[in-house]
């Protein structure tokens, strides 16, 4: 912000033109009785070209509707893919848990365990083999925050293919193709076409 270059302007124009392009698109909210949550978290590794810092991405579903997602640099440089996922899933654990229970305060019964879908098997399977925890000292909060969710039954990690996670839209760029479909999935509607 202090020094703008003209890669910061052609990064503005780019998402200008985006918004601009998709300024009659909007989110459509189900209404059936469906109040399943589920959870997609990524992480892009090392992105920051300046801090190496890895980014991480969620969206989460109620009935099939997006109701939150979420894109943010992480706080700390990650050692390994393994550990930029499972930052992204300790991130999605606890917007999984104020959802919860905003959602139980609003007495809204919720099914649990809450499907999580992660694309990273390393990341799977330190949530659910100890012995991968005790060599991941360094990542323990994460560690301890989402294997107690999952051993409580509150979330089940499942893997899914990266070319059908949702959540690589806002970690990744990705070619227009692949952008489509995936925005897609986010059940998003053309405004005008259905007030009509």
């Amino acid at each position: 912000m202090q020094s703008p270059c003209q890669d910061h302007w052609e990064a503005a124009l780019h998402l200008i033109k985006y918004l601009k392009g998709t300024q009659h698109r909007g989110l459509h909210l189900n209404s059936n009785n469906n109040f399943n949550l589920e959870a997609y978290c990524d992480a892009d590794w090392a992105t920051c070209k300046e801090t190496r810092k890895s980014l991480t991405g969620y969206c989460i579903f109620l009935g099939g509707s997006l109701i939150s997602w979420k894109t943010k640099k992480q706080t700390t440089v990650s050692r390994s893919t393994a550990e930029a996922e499972y930052r992204s899933m300790g991130s999605t654990t606890c917007e999984l848990v104020w959802i919860y229970s905003l959602l139980r305060d609003l007495r809204v019964d919720i099914q649990t365990p809450i499907p999580f879908y992660c694309d990273n098997q390393a990341a799977l399977y330190i949530t659910a083999n100890p012995v991968f925890h005790e060599r991941t000292k360094h990542i323990e909060i994460d560690c301890h925050l989402v294997r107690d969710k999952y051993k409580e039954g509150f979330i089940a990690p499942k893997h899914i293919a990266s070319k059908e996670q949702p959540a690589d839209l806002f970690t990744k760029i990705l070619i227009g193709t692949r952008f489509m479909y995936l925005v897609s999935k986010l059940n998003l509607v053309n405004v005008l076409t259905s007030s009509a």
